[in-house]
């Protein structure tokens, strides 16, 4: 618990109040047959993300800043150096896990800081890469999210996470909405990490899993909506599995549309949304319309 709040007091230190910026597309489309479960990709859906995805924010990560941070820490290397040696190491750790047939390798940050900076434990590492991730791709809630949750909680719908993360996301909700996933709705055996499990999207291994374990559940893929901001990360993974979906298209920064992507060019989402409260609604609507 005391590890949890050193990390918690380093997001504090560094939050500053984000806005979503306005998409051109128009919410659309309707759901299918009754909803009991929701499941909902992180960055750039339930918060917003400043750097709007991962590439982006590798190239926000300026030396002059990333040599701050450093010295934060006594590291006595040269930021530009280390700065390419660590993408270098996530690079390793992908290629060796697509040769052990991962399709889309996910890595666990902390060990790749321990990897490329002499810190001296797992806990200074975690510290590090919260520091960084708070530096480099600042986050804040999505407008309605507390709303969205507290409605599909008092709708008895299950909630769920497949996201790309690291272990410090699942505390994005402990910080910035005072409780951990749990206690606002989200249930335990429907929380897929990628970092825990080695796969990123857009593999649908992380999708295969929910959609068993929502069947042991007694919940069918038809009767479950995925929501996400990208056409490739989130809709066609999720669509693979027989899910519905909702594309959430309510930040500029982090809608990815994929329009050239082979993979994406015939593939629509049940719903297209430009804020979290309209989700609720269109689910309330459906759930009584059945």
């Amino acid at each position: 618990m005391e590890k949890t709040n050193s990390y918690i007091n380093i997001m504090d230190r560094y939050s500053r109040r984000l806005y979503p910026y306005p998409s051109s597309l128009e919410s659309s489309g309707i759901l299918k047959g009754s909803i009991r479960a929701v499941l909902f990709d992180i960055y750039g859906t339930l918060f917003i993300s400043e750097s709007g995805d991962v590439t982006v924010a590798r190239k926000k990560v300026t030396s002059k800043r990333f040599a701050f941070l450093l010295k934060r820490y006594s590291v006595d290397l040269d930021a530009d150096e280390t700065k390419k040696r660590f993408f270098q190491e996530i690079e390793k750790r992908h290629a060796k896990l697509r040769d052990n047939g991962v399709d889309f390798p996910e890595v666990e940050i902390d060990r790749v800081w321990m990897n490329v900076l002499p810190l001296k434990d797992l806990d200074t590492a975690r510290k590090f890469a919260t520091e960084y991730e708070m530096l480099f791709n600042p986050v804040w809630p999505m407008p309605f999210l507390k709303i969205l949750l507290q409605r599909l909680r008092a709708q008895d719908i299950k909630m769920g996470i497949i996201s790309n993360a690291q272990f410090f996301t699942c505390l994005l909700f402990e910080h910035f909405l005072g409780s951990k996933p749990e206690d606002l709705g989200f249930n335990d055996r429907l929380m897929f990490y990628s970092f825990e499990h080695g796969y990123a999207k857009p593999s649908q291994v992380l999708f295969k899993m929910a959609r068993d374990r929502l069947k042991d559940m007694g919940i069918i893929a038809h009767n479950t909506v995925y929501v996400g901001n990208d056409m490739l990360n989130d809709i066609f993974p999720a669509h693979g599995v027989g899910f519905q979906t909702a594309l959430f298209a309510g930040d500029k920064r982090s809608l990815r549309l994929r329009e050239d992507d082979e993979r994406c060019k015939f593939l629509s989402p049940e719903l297209v949304i430009r804020n979290l409260k309209e989700l609720s609604e269109h689910i309330s609507k459906q759930n009584k319309s059945v």
